[in-house]
């Protein structure tokens, strides 16, 4: 086997190996969780239909959906180029899917090996094995769509920096809680919106399986801040705030707006230039739009990942501190708590899982 190191991305981290030789057992609830993530173990060449056909050419997302087209720049562009950028703006997105779980399938390992507690390695085994599906079906799906786009810029400063935090709870809290808040979200919210029939069935399979993961976080994160001196908690809380703030900025939440800071990320450069887009005609758009008060309106059943989900986690585990407060305000972060969202699709999605 030889690697392609051109296209490889080698890090350094300070996280401990930690061996563990009590084998009790004692949490209940992570006794539970990890049964049930043994339970719903899934084969995805077995479990999904691969034989069936996606034309690259069709939407796969419903355009009634897609909130670009609610911009009058948009809908002034020719109808081919409104196709051309809607097929690769999704196969950029889906691409950020398959870079995210690579992304999760290393925290996952790095859980397994750092966590001091031989529940939460056999359950951070589980996960790792679910994101390792993950990339497999999303990279099968994406390369049927003939192009994979890069990682988006914001995506890798945010992995980048929960792999190389110096204590699990950072890492949990990276990934189980912001990045997979945001994941959550945007299955719950594809599911809702793909016309293709096989991403449909993928995502419903990843939804059940990443679930399990914020919930994890819940479960366990949650223990570990409870037992943590005060001190160590605000160092904690301060990371989970710099994650929900990169996370945010990459989603368009600060002053510069959401524009802005997808013309900064080259994968989105490479979407526009597939449909002959020029930068400065989509930042015009978007300012125009901006000076007409015209926002773009998310479906009404949308998951909002920072509201509903992302924010209310944290808040959950106590990775949200009065003092940390203060940074979120100052930052204009309102803290989410309502954990009415989330507790429902944990509830939904962590069923038994069923493929037809």
């Amino acid at each position: 086997m030889s690697t392609n190191w051109e296209t490889a991305d080698v890090l350094k981290t300070p996280m401990e190996v930690c061996w563990q030789f009590d084998y009790e057992i004692d949490s209940q609830r992570l006794r539970n969780l990890y049964s049930k993530a043994k339970r719903q173990q899934w084969d995805a060449e077995q479990a999904l239909d691969w034989s069936l056909e996606i034309d690259p050419s069709r939407p796969l997302i419903d355009e009634s959906r897609f909130g670009m087209a609610q911009l009058p720049f948009f809908k002034a562009l020719p109808q081919r180029q409104q196709e051309t950028f809607r097929a690769h703006m999704t196969a950029y997105q889906l691409s950020q899917f398959l870079h995210g779980e690579q992304g999760a399938l290393m925290t996952a390992a790095a859980l397994t090996h750092a966590v001091p507690d031989y529940e939460g390695k056999l359950y951070a085994a589980t996960q790792t094995m679910d994101e390792a599906r993950h990339v497999e079906v999303y990279e099968k799906y994406v390369r049927k769509l003939a192009i994979v786009y890069p990682i988006g810029r914001f995506l890798k400063d945010l992995i980048d920096k929960t792999l190389t935090a110096d204590h699990w709870v950072k890492i949990a809290i990276g990934m189980n809680m912001v990045v997979e808040g945001l994941a959550l979200a945007s299955f719950h919210n594809m599911r809702r919106s793909t016309t293709c029939e096989l991403l449909r069935s993928i995502v419903e399979g990843v939804l059940r399986d990443e679930s399990r993961h914020v919930a994890f976080g819940s479960v366990y994160v949650g223990e570990a801040i409870a037992q943590m001196h005060a001190d160590d908690r605000e160092d904690i809380a301060e990371f989970a705030f710099e994650a929900v703030r990169a996370m945010m900025r990459g989603n368009g939440g600060e002053r510069r707006g959401r524009g802005a800071l997808l013309l900064a990320d080259p994968g989105f450069l490479e979407v526009l230039a597939k449909a002959e887009i020029e930068p400065e005609q989509m930042f015009r758009g978007f300012q125009e739009a901006r000076e007409q008060g015209i926002k773009v309106r998310p479906p009404s059943d949308q998951v909002h990942s920072f509201r509903d989900l992302m924010m209310p986690a944290l808040v959950r585990v106590g990775a949200v501190t009065e003092r940390s407060r203060a940074l979120y305000a100052e930052a204009n972060i309102p803290v989410w708590e309502d954990r009415t969202v989330l507790e429902s699709l944990e509830d939904q999605e962590t069923g038994e899982i069923e493929f037809d």
